[in-house]
């Protein structure tokens, strides 16, 4: 695992008082293609439905846009929401997208939570986790290239993708339940929270298997990182945007019991600058700050969050690819000191 990653995401959000959704689609490309050229290392793509503000609902269909424009960095989807979904055409999807891609495909796979978009697919929430199950068991096996039965039809995907599926399939989760998901099936983690790796490695390892490949979420990070010179001024850029996005999110968090939301009664700008949930720094400040963080965390930043005028995400993104020479240079001295 590297000690060090950076991302760039999309949720393509477009509240009504943010910029049309048309010109986010056209930004989002460019700037996936920008970052990809100066050395990203991930793209980040993910996935809700029957929102309002339009965020992305098909995250293979931008990531095949997003393939064709990139040549080295990996595309992460998620989390998609499986038990949306026939586990058959995902497992097509997959297969075609990480070839488009040439093997720079991961796929985080979640249970899901929001009552709405499963009345809208016609799928019982309380069925949730078996049909996650259900659909995991099919597109390992599917992408493994086996032909079999299941509730009466024969299951064959062709084509198949680059990676073997275990390099592109993460269990995602934020729940103990998701860490033994993911050692159960043999796949990779993308937990919502660091202290499940441990978990998840101490479930792979009773099972006789070695873990497969994690993400590692940071507390010391932001969820989202804008860049600056002015942190003041950007703030004041980002604000309606950032407010709206969790505001979002904490009413979906609200129809889910027992909800461990971080979006939870942030609805003001003053408890949200506090929280720390999205940060604006400078160059400076971000190179100094990834030199104290865990290993294997990420640096991501959202250059449209919540429909933000592409003129200021491009202003962070090209301050972001100043920031590469200073956080290669960081790699190479906590690869050394390891």
């Amino acid at each position: 695992m590297q000690n060090l990653y950076t991302a760039v995401s999309f949720d393509m959000r477009a509240p009504a008082f943010g910029t049309a959704t048309a010109d986010l689609y056209a930004a989002a490309l460019e700037m996936a293609a920008y970052a990809d050229d100066f050395g990203i290392d991930r793209i980040g793509l993910m996935e809700h439905h029957a929102s309002e503000d339009g965020y992305l609902p098909t995250p293979f269909v931008l990531g095949g846009g997003i393939a064709a424009r990139t040549r080295q960095c990996r595309m992460t989807l998620g989390a998609v929401i499986l038990p949306l979904h026939d586990p058959v055409k995902i497992a097509e999807q997959i297969a075609v997208l990480d070839l488009m891609s040439n093997g720079r495909l991961d796929v985080i796979f979640g249970a899901g939570y929001v009552e709405a978009e499963f009345n809208m697919f016609g799928v019982s929430l309380r069925e949730r986790g078996k049909l996650l199950d259900k659909g995991l068991e099919i597109i390992t096996r599917a992408l493994d290239g086996e032909r079999f039965e299941v509730d009466g039809r024969t299951i064959y995907v062709r084509p198949l993708p680059v990676q073997e599926p275990k390099d592109i399939i993460l269990v995602g989760g934020g729940v103990p339940a998701s860490a033994r998901r993911a050692a159960r099936f043999g796949l990779g983690f993308g937990p919502m929270r660091r202290d499940l790796i441990p978990l998840y490695e101490e479930e792979c390892r009773k099972l006789g298997r070695e873990p497969a490949k994690y993400y590692a979420p940071s507390h010391q990070l932001p969820l989202a990182i804008h860049l600056s010179e002015d942190p003041d001024k950007g703030w004041e850029q980002i604000k309606a945007h950032a407010l709206h996005v969790v505001r979002e999110y904490a009413k979906w968090a609200e129809q889910e019991p027992n909800s461990n939301s971080p979006f939870k009664g942030l609805t003001d700008e003053a408890a949200l600058r506090a929280s720390g949930l999205f940060a604006v720094w400078t160059p400076d400040e971000l190179v100094q700050r990834a030199a104290n963080i865990e290993p294997g965390a990420t640096l991501g930043i959202q250059p449209l969050l919540g429909g933000l005028s592409p003129d200021v995400g491009w202003s962070s993104l090209e301050l972001f690819k100043s920031c590469m020479p200073r956080l290669a240079e960081l790699r190479q001295q906590r690869a050394a000191n390891a």
